[in-house]
């Protein structure tokens, strides 16, 4: 059996140990990312080359699979959840306060370390094409952009809370509970009250 073949029968993803376990030697595994066969997402997990190119958010699926305890947050929720018009280079992930430090080496990660009251609540987990996401919903993502708009910019946070509340299934009760979780209901509820005006 073949690297490419064991990785197409593995989800398109594994870990170096399930490789050598499989009988396969490191040079043949570096033989096949010098090819392009497979990509190296980290230190220890592989993915076969093009595996997640048909699924949208491939690079968020990477991310939760090299990061066990990261969850899709901020600008990139934003963005997942359509919230932005902004593109981010970078993928937003929140691992808890304390944790180590990840290593990625595709696709860029941006890490923010949450305290456990502000990691917990809110997490979804969505099944796409190319793998499981682990992401913040809409809600707790705006209230999170609220908490960091001093360094990621208040523009984004209104331009988010902006389009959340033209939504349908908009919830203001849902969005003050993530608000005051959030340490953001202060700050976000002028803004809320002139909106819905």
């Amino acid at each position: 059996m073949k690297v490419t073949d064991f990785l197409k029968t593995s989800g398109g993803y594994a870990r170096m140990k399930d490789l050598r376990a499989a009988g396969f030697q490191t040079r043949e595994i570096s033989d096949q990312v010098a090819a392009g066969l497979i990509e190296r997402v980290k230190p220890g997990l592989y993915r076969l080359a093009g595996f997640a190119e048909a699924g949208e958010h491939a690079g968020l699926v990477d991310v939760c699979r090299a990061i066990p305890e990261g969850v899709i947050c901020l600008v990139s929720a934003l963005d997942y959840h359509g919230l932005t018009t902004f593109n981010p280079s970078e993928v937003y992930v929140a691992i808890p306060h304390g944790a180590k430090p990840p290593r990625m080496h595709q696709p860029p990660i941006r890490p923010f370390y949450f305290r456990e009251r502000f990691y917990l609540p809110g997490i979804e987990k969505v099944s796409t094409s190319a793998g499981e996401i682990r992401i913040y919903g809409q809600e707790k993502t705006i209230c999170d952009m609220f908490r960091y708009r001093r360094k990621l910019g208040e523009d984004l946070a209104l331009e988010g809370l902006k389009e959340y509340l033209q939504r349908k299934d908009a919830s203001i009760p849902r969005l003050l509970e993530y608000a005051a979780l959030c340490q953001a209901k202060t700050v976000m509820l002028p803004y809320l009250k002139a909106l819905v005006a």
